[in-house]
């Protein structure tokens, strides 16, 4: 009887780990924006050295967005880290 409980325990955590890894948000995400989409809103820090924050025309001290930036364009380097 022990054996057989053994492997179903085995058989419980192996399926658990799968959904789990599965069902990431890093692993499920969807695709990139393809060209000429929009880009997905997202926040960032705002710099602490006050050139860079004046550089960007931020006034700000926590987060902001992309669209916050006072320009008429942006260029965002993605790396994929992973």
């Amino acid at each position: 009887m022990l054996p057989k409980l053994k492997k179903i325990l085995l058989s419980c955590v192996c399926i658990f780990a799968f959904l789990l890894v599965a069902t990431h948000p890093a692993l499920s995400a969807s695709k990139p924006p393809a060209t000429g989409e929009t880009l997905p809103s997202f926040k960032l820090a705002v710099p602490e050295n006050n050139q860079a924050r004046s550089y960007l025309g931020l006034s700000g001290s926590d987060q902001f967005t992309v669209a916050e930036i006072e320009t008429q364009v942006v260029i965002i380097e993605i790396f994929n880290m992973y």
